[in-house]
C-alpha cells in the first residue's frame, strides 16, 4: 500500500486541455434514476423530483488534511468521497439520486490517476444507484482538492432531523465505532515506519477490517431500508462523522434535550479492541471520539423497542433525558462521566 506510485508509465495532465479530460473522464457515464432530466454536457443538470423533498449536502476533502496519498489509493478515495456524502443523505432518512463533482488537481496527478479516482467515484454512484450529473475541474498548487454535492430526495413526512429527539426516546447507533480511527492509526504507524526504513514492508495483518472502515466505508442504505421494512421512523438521526460523542451532542443541542449512553452497550468489534490494546489505546474512547465510522446514530420512540431490539445491525446504547446540556457518560464500574464534543481531530493533539 506504500508502494512508489511512479513505476508505471504515466500521461501529462496538458496532453488532454481541461475540456478534454473532462470528456475523458465522463464519456462512460449513463444516468441511471428518472429523475435525472439532464447530466453532463450542458450548462447545468436538470433534476425533477415533482412533489418529493430535495436533499443536498456538499463535502470537501483536501489532500493533507483529510487524506494522505502515501497510503490512500486513488480509487478507494473517489469511492470515500461520495460515500461520505451519501452517508449525510442517508441520515435524513431520505435516497441520494445525483451528485456533482468537482476537483481542483495539481500538476502532480497523471491522467493515469485521475481515471483510477474516477473509477471509485463510478463504482459508488453504480452500487448506491446515483447518478453524476455534473461538477468542475481546475488546477491546484496545493495538492488534490475534492468536492462533492449530493442530492436526494424523500416524501416530507418521511424526513428525519437533528432536533427530534425526546424524553425516554432510545438511542441507538448502526454497526461498530472506532474502527476508522483505529485503521487510521495503523497507516499512520506504517508510514512513520516506511519513512524511517522505505524497504520495510508494512504490516497489517489480521487488521483488514480496520483499514477497510478508514479506506473504503460503506453508508448505511441498508439501515434506511431497514426502517421501512419494520415500520420505524427515527425521532433524530445523524451520521458518526465527527464522533460519536460529538454527534450525539448535536442532537441533543438542536432537540433541547440531554442523554446517558452506557459504555457497556458500545459496539465494538474484537479488532478494534486488539488494536487499540496494542497501540496502548483505550478502544472506548476511540469509539467515542475516533469518528469517520459513518454509522447511524438515531434516537426512537420507547414504543418501538420491540420493533428494533432483535436488529443484529443496531445497539441501543442509551436514552433521553429531559435535562437540557446534561451529557452523561456512564461507565463499566458505573462511574457517571460528562460527555464532551471533541471529534476525531482531539485525539490527534500532541501536547
Amino acid at each position: 500500500m506504500l508502494e512508489d506510485k511512479n513505476e508505471k508509465p504515466v500521461s501529462e495532465l496538458d496532453q488532454l486541455g481541461e475540456f478534454g479530460l473532462i470528456d475523458h473522464l465522463t464519456q462512460n457515464i449513463k444516468l441511471q434514476n428518472t429523475s435525472s432530466k439532464k447530466g453532463v454536457g450542458d450548462d447545468a443538470a436538470v433534476i425533477e423530483y415533482k412533489d418529493k423533498q430535495a436533499v443536498v449536502t456538499t463535502d470537501l476533502l483536501v489532500e493533507g488534511v483529510h487524506f494522505d496519498l502515501l497510503y490512500m489509493p486513488l480509487k478507494h478515495l473517489g469511492y470515500k468521497a461520495v460515500s461520505v456524502n451519501l452517508s449525510d443523505v442517508f441520515a435524513m432518512n431520505a435516497m441520494p439520486k445525483q451528485i456533482t463533482v468537482s476537483l481542483a488537481v495539481s500538476n502532480r496527478m497523471s491522467i493515469e490517476g485521475l481515471e483510477e479516482l474516477y473509477e471509485g467515484i463510478l463504482l459508488a454512484c453504480n452500487i448506491y444507484g446515483v447518478d453524476l450529473v455534473g461538477g468542475d475541474t481546475t488546477s491546484s498548487t496545493s495538492g488534490l482538492i475534492i468536492s462533492i454535492t449530493a442530492i436526494g430526495e424523500g416524501e416530507k413526512e418521511d424526513l428525519v432531523y437533528r432536533d427530534g429527539a425526546k424524553e425516554n426516546d432510545l438511542i441507538c447507533v448502526s454497526g461498530d465505532l472506532g474502527g476508522a480511527f483505529m485503521g487510521l492509526q495503523l497507516l499512520e504507524r506504517e508510514k512513520q515506519i516506511f519513512g524511517e526504513n522505505p524497504g520495510v514492508q508494512p504490516d497489517f495483518s489480521g487488521y483488514d477490517y480496520l483499514l477497510e472502515r478508514q479506506l473504503k466505508p460503506e453508508p448505511r442504505k441498508d439501515v434506511i431500508d431497514m426502517f421501512k421494512e419494520i415500520g420505524v421512523k427515527p425521532t433524530s438521526m445523524i451520521d458518526v462523522s465527527d464522533g460519536l460523542s460529538s454527534d450525539l451532542i448535536h442532537i441533543c443541542r438542536q432537540s433541547d434535550v440531554g442523554c446517558t449512553i452506557y459504555e457497556d452497550k458500545l459496539p465494538l468489534d474484537y479488532t478494534t479492541v486488539n488494536a487499540a490494546d496494542e497501540m496502548k489505546l483505550d478502544p472506548t474512547v476511540c469509539a467515542l471520539n475516533g469518528g469517520e465510522d459513518y454509522e447511524l446514530l438515531f434516537t426512537i420512540s420507547l414504543d418501538d423497542y420491540n420493533k428494533i431490539k432483535d436488529q443484529q445491525r443496531v445497539a441501543v446504547i442509551g436514552h433521553v433525558t429531559s435535562d437540557k446540556g446534561s451529557y452523561q457518560f456512564v461507565s463499566k464500574g458505573e462511574t457517571v462521566h460528562e460527555l464532551t464534543a471533541q471529534g476525531w481531530n482531539s485525539i490527534l493533539k500532541k501536547d
